[in-house]
């Protein structure tokens, strides 16, 4: 099996890109996110891969993060219904943090933003990996339990009313819960909900 590729990229294609290692030439699909973030071709890369063989195929899935190809491998292993095509294009549309806090505030708006994943297979999602998503919160580890609390319904009332607050000012769920977050930090765990609200403010002001 083939875990990883390190060599120079020679083509970028519209779902793929091809590493030229020593001569042979690797061709791995990858999501946009990854696409995106790759140098231009005759630069160096490096690509962690998750290798599928086939009776009929061997098909090479590359991502620029070993958290990345977790979440790749997280998606179809525990969510009925979900392949490579639909992980892909989850990845394609979230961050790994940005996936993993939505599972915690159980947003299934956002997780259904991904291409080919309707309300029933975002709500699968949410389901199958609510317990598993903090592991692999990556930047998000720091606020997933309080997104976690928020999404169970089981936050504190002044933590859930802040956050309440500033959605209801335009903030995104993610969005608000990452300032009050900061602001319980600041402020302690005792703090009412107009003392989290300022801060929190502050905290999107900066």
């Amino acid at each position: 099996m083939i875990g990883k590729l390190k060599g120079t990229l020679d083509e970028i294609g519209e779902d793929h890109c091809m590493v030229d290692v020593h001569g042979v030439g690797y061709v791995a699909y990858c999501s946009a996110r990854t696409l995106a973030q790759l140098p231009g071709p005759g630069e160096a890369v490096t690509l962690y891969i998750e290798t599928y063989v086939r009776e009929d195929m061997l098909r090479l899935y590359g991502f620029q993060s070993q958290l990345e190809r977790e979440w790749f491998r997280l998606l179809q292993n525990n969510v009925p219904g979900v392949g490579a095509k639909v992980a892909l294009a989850i990845l394609s549309t979230l961050a790994p943090s940005d996936l993993a806090s939505a599972i915690a505030l159980r947003d299934i708006a956002t997780v259904s933003r991904a291409p080919g994943v309707g309300k029933k297979v975002a709500e699968r999602i949410v389901t199958e990996l609510k317990n598993k998503a903090p592991a692999y919160a990556g930047s998000a580890s720091g606020t997933i339990g309080l997104k976690q609390e928020l999404g169970e319904g089981v936050a504190a009332a002044p933590v859930a009313d802040a956050v309440s607050a500033l959605v209801n000012l335009g903030y995104s769920r993610d969005i608000a819960a990452n300032a009050i977050a900061a602001a319980v930090k600041s402020a302690g765990e005792g703090a009412d909900s107009p003392r989290l609200i300022r801060l929190g403010l502050k905290e999107l002001a900066r």
